[in-house]
């Protein structure tokens, strides 16, 4: 391991973070919310998307991968409590990072100071020619706690309308717009297109299996998402009347479909006193075209 990684600190649109070199990709990460804002591999778009509509802080970050611990959205909790827990908005520290001799780099990071829960939370990064995330979550209570969480993904595309996302076909889910009331079944590629409700998604698919590929004719790209330790896979994008209403998405609502490996709805975690539960998305990415002409 060398120990003099890549690394600066200073502002990236506006915000105090973290900057990553490694020879194949970039990284940036913020210490408000500890949210991964860009990753992009050498010579490719940036995988995520930020809005440019950002409000002041300590308004959570609209854009990359927001941690949502120990809940997400407002699950099991009251009215009275920020949405998608406790750490999107808090302040993180750098505990460690090292850089292997392939020039991969692997940092470990933690919110600071958090209200009381029972639980601890710490995240590592692992930044080469594919990103990957991992949520550690340790009950240091003497009872048991169930918990809920995510890593919520903006993915920046060329067009949401024209994206299709495999992986989920057959699978279950709730749809928001229904108040999860009913149980749907998919059927073929998620898309922005299905007539059910086009336009617009909210939806928690639930027994996901952990490989999920995002096609984007537009950027001429494929996006691989890889997860473990989850069970849920939520799919997000307002549409265009909702995202008129938010300010800090307006028209951008086109540029980026949310994918978020969770465990959420009726998939929960329960902790023992003194265990662990790991939360794991590995993203990768590859020309489109590239891919067509290998299955030729």
């Amino acid at each position: 391991m060398q120990s003099n990684p890549d690394i600066s600190t200073g502002l990236y649109h506006g915000l105090e973070a973290w900057q990553i070199r490694t020879p194949s990709a970039t990284a940036v990460i913020s210490v408000f919310g500890g949210q991964l804002l860009s990753f992009i591999p050498e010579g490719q778009p940036d995988l995520l998307w930020l809005s440019p509509k950002r409000a002041g802080l300590p308004t959570p970050i609209r854009g990359g991968v927001p941690v949502c611990w120990p809940w997400f959205g407002r699950q099991g909790q009251g009215d009275d409590v920020p949405a998608h827990g406790l750490v999107r908005t808090a302040r993180w520290e750098l505990l460690q990072a090292r850089q292997d001799d392939d020039g991969e780099l692997e940092l470990q990071l933690a919110p600071l100071s958090i209200a009381e829960c029972g639980l601890r939370l710490q995240m590592q990064l692992r930044i080469g020619r594919q990103l990957r995330q991992q949520l550690t979550t340790e009950n240091t209570g003497p009872s048991p706690v169930a918990f809920t969480q995510a890593l919520h993904s903006y993915f920046r595309v060329g067009d949401a309308r024209r994206v299709e996302v495999d992986g989920l076909d057959g699978l279950h889910y709730l749809d928001k717009y229904e108040d999860y009331t009913q149980l749907r079944r998919q059927q073929g590629p998620w898309s922005l297109r299905d007539p059910r409700d086009p336009g617009r998604s909210d939806r928690i698919y639930t027994g996901a299996g952990g490989h999920y590929v995002l096609r984007d004719p537009v950027l001429q790209r494929r996006i691989e998402i890889r997860s473990e330790g989850s069970q849920t896979l939520v799919a997000w994008n307002p549409g265009a009347e909702a995202a008129a209403k938010m300010a800090d998405v307006g028209d951008g609502w086109h540029d980026y479909v949310c994918l978020e490996v969770a465990n959420a709805g009726p998939e929960q975690i329960a902790l023992a006193p003194g265990a662990r539960h790991q939360l794991v998305q590995v993203l990768a990415s590859e020309p489109l075209q590239a891919v067509a002409g290998c299955s030729e």
